[in-house]
């Protein structure tokens, strides 16, 4: 199952033409497994500005799984995650990626997403798994 992060999600959503978003398109018309997370729910909801839409962004992205961590250990797990990453000399924006690598890592998921940190997450914490993007044409 594919865990879409914020950054694609939000992609999908304007329109953007960005391979990430090509990818979703075609994991969600092949019916592919595709998820998210609570915390990416709330980050996707709370840019989306008039009440209609959030309504209905809110109803579509709720039909899709949605995963969670699943207690305060994940939380401290995430941390220590976070200390690793900065222990090898990574410096990660924030604690959020942490979190939703850990999601990913519980749950057996692979991420789809549009941050680099997600990479650098995953060159220390192998469990977390990166859906790889095609090449693009070469010109």
């Amino acid at each position: 199952m594919v865990l879409v992060d914020t950054s694609v999600w939000v992609d999908f959503l304007r329109g953007v033409d960005s391979p990430h978003r090509l990818v979703l398109r075609g994991l969600i018309s092949a019916e592919e497994e595709v998820c998210l997370a609570d915390i990416i729910l709330a980050e996707v909801l709370q840019g989306i500005r008039s009440d209609r839409d959030f309504r209905a962004v809110k109803r579509n992205l709720m039909e899709f799984p949605i995963y969670s961590l699943k207690g305060v250990e994940s939380y401290v797990s995430a941390a220590m995650l976070y200390r690793r990453c900065r222990k090898c000399g990574i410096t990660l924006r924030g604690i959020i990626d942490c979190l939703i690598a850990q999601i990913a890592i519980e749950h057996g998921l692979v991420i789809l997403h549009k941050d680099r940190d997600f990479e650098r997450i995953a060159k220390v914490e192998k469990n977390l798994r990166v859906l790889p993007l095609p090449a693009p044409p070469f010109r």
